[in-house]
Parts: C-alpha cells; structure tokens; sequence
C-alpha cells in the first residue's frame, strides 16, 4: 500500500469515528459517507495525492469524471456534500490549512426532481400484490395470501408516510396509532416524527394484522414444529415480534427483500421503481394537490427546508396553473 493509501485510510477511519461517536449519525448513514469518500480517495491515489493535500482542481475532475461516467446529478451532489463535511472537520481539527471543496458550486442539474410514478402508476404498483394472489384462485396458500397483504399495507404504508427502507423495516408494532391514523417513525439520526396514514394505508394495515402478521409471525406448520424443539429458534422469534412488518416465521425484514417486493409491484405499471421513488411520489403528488412545502418536509422528515425545495417548480407549475385558469387577464383574448 503506498503511502497516500495509508494516509487515506487513517483520514477517513478518524472522520468516521467523528460521525459515529461526536455526532451520533446511524451506521447507514456513516456507509454512504464510507463508501462516498473512498471513492474521491481511490481518485487521488491515481493523482499520487491523499485527502490531507486534495487541492479544488482535484475535486472538480473528481465530479467532472462522475458525469463523465453518466453519475446522476443527485449522487454527484451527495458525494460531494460528503466531501464538504469530511473537509470542514479537517479544518476544526487543523489537518488542513484550506478547504478544497469551498466556492464549488452544485450543478444546476443535481436540483432536477427525483423520480416518481404518475398517479396511475401508483394505483397499479398498490394494488399488484393482491391482484397477483387473486388470479391464484383456490391454489393460493395461506402464506401466499398472507405475504401478499403484508406487501400490499407496506406499499400503501410507503406511499402514505413517505417512509425509507429502513424506517419500514424497522418500525415497530407499538409505533403504529391506527385508532388515530398516525405512525410513529425513526428517521436518519434516531429522530422521530409522527406521520400520518390515510384511509387506504388504515384499511390496508387493519387486514395486515388481522389475517397475515398472526401467520407470518407463527411461520408455516413445519416450521413451527420444528422451531418448537429449537430453544434458539424460539427466543430469535420473541427478539423480532415486535416488528410491524414480519418475513416468514417472525424473522424481521431485510433490505434486499423491500427492493424486490417494491420492483415487482411496479412492474405492474410498466416501469421499475425502487422504495425511494414511493417517497417521491408521495412528496411530488401532495405537492401537485397544492401541500406547502412546509407541510412535506415534516411528512418526509427533512431537517433542512431547503432538502425539500427539489419540489418547488412543482408549487410553481401548480401557482401557474390555478393563475392561468382563474385571472381575468391571463387568457389570451
């Protein structure tokens, strides 16, 4: 390993215990910072520099090689808003004398709206898991059916509170207020914020836990058999019942089986969509109804308004609109 490697990795390894212990970030948030860093440190090894003497050139071929490498403009902005944090700590803790990221402007394009689903899309993305198990007829199994309503209320739950994959996944059964119609949520940084669940995501939950969560968490009748001589079977399956969302045998979620769920359910509308999109849409579709931005940032759980500004073309198409339609003078004559 050469010696700027060897700085880079003593460099980073600092600035992450920094994230972890004096700003107690969760561990997802500390692995894209990683994962971001490394990547601009693995560049300058090429450039026989380390993070401790980067100069701004650097990171501007840095990002120029991004686009180069077609990096949408929304991993490009979030790389280097890591570098700005990694920068601005090494210059509290006198590593560097200068910032190499100041005065580097975003890109106009890293401010284009996320992608979403058109609302038609949407309907036929939540309703695909159940239409899938209807066309079983008799055939279907009581797991089939069971995970079937699961993966309908998570997406209902999804598009209603605008939920990242690792809220739904780790969202217990005590978070949810369904007399009330509202659910409790951890976001980044162990903040909470309480959401609100419509109509549709409180019929689709009240199913949920009335005829799949009591078969998912019991598992099918091998299974259970099976886990009834296994005492460390028994004690995994009461660590994970407090889970709201269960897999087979009250094993609690993983990543991985939200991407393929969502990813088939959308196939259904004819596009490929991730969990991130269903937050989108639940953000661009309010918006698009007339919400204020103030009200979608509390809903998406965005500490800054300024995160939440992405959807502001849409308050102004919406403004243009309702002008357009309802003032005396804006018509042509």
């Amino acid at each position: 390993m050469c010696v700027s490697s060897e700085a880079n990795t003593r460099t980073l390894s600092s600035f992450l215990d920094y994230l972890r212990i004096e700003r107690g970030l969760a561990p997802l948030t500390v692995s894209a910072y990683s994962t971001d860093i490394s990547q601009f440190a693995e560049f300058l090894v090429k450039h026989k520099r380390s993070l401790l003497n980067a100069r701004r050139p650097d990171v501007r071929d840095f990002l120029q090689e991004l686009f180069v490498n077609q990096v949408d403009g929304r991993s490009v902005g979030r790389k280097l808003s890591a570098l700005r944090q990694l920068y601005r700590y090494l210059l509290l803790d006198t590593k560097i004398e200068s910032d190499p990221t100041l005065n580097i402007e975003s890109p106009r394009q890293w401010k284009v709206l996320p992608k979403a689903l058109a609302r038609d899309e949407m309907e036929a993305t939540l309703a695909a898991p159940v239409s899938r198990n209807g066309a079983k007829g008799d055939r279907a199994t009581r797991d089939a059916t069971a995970l079937a309503l699961r993966d309908h209320a998570m997406l209902e739950v999804f598009y209603a509170g605008a939920l990242r994959v690792s809220e739904i996944i780790n969202a217990k059964l005590e978070d949810l207020k369904l007399d009330v119609g509202y659910m409790l949520v951890r976001g980044k940084g162990d903040k909470e914020r309480v959401v609100p669940l419509g109509h549709s995501a409180q019929e689709a939950l009240t199913e949920y836990l009335a005829h799949a969560r009591p078969a998912l968490a019991a598992g099918p009748t091998r299974k259970r058999a099976a886990a009834g001589t296994s005492q460390a079977r028994t004690q995994s399956t009461v660590r994970v019942a407090p889970f709201l969302f269960l897999a087979r045998g009250a094993r609690k979620l993983t990543r991985q089986r939200v991407w393929q769920m969502v990813r088939a359910a959308s196939a259904a509308s004819g596009r490929r969509a991730s969990p991130h999109m269903l937050r989108h849409s639940c953000a661009t579709h309010m918006v698009e109804n007339g919400a204020d931005l103030r009200t979608v940032q509390t809903i998406l759980g965005h500490a800054d308004i300024s995160t939440t500004q992405v959807y502001t073309h849409l308050a102004l198409d919406r403004l243009r609109s309702v002008y357009q339609k309802h003032h005396p003078r804006a018509k042509a004559r």
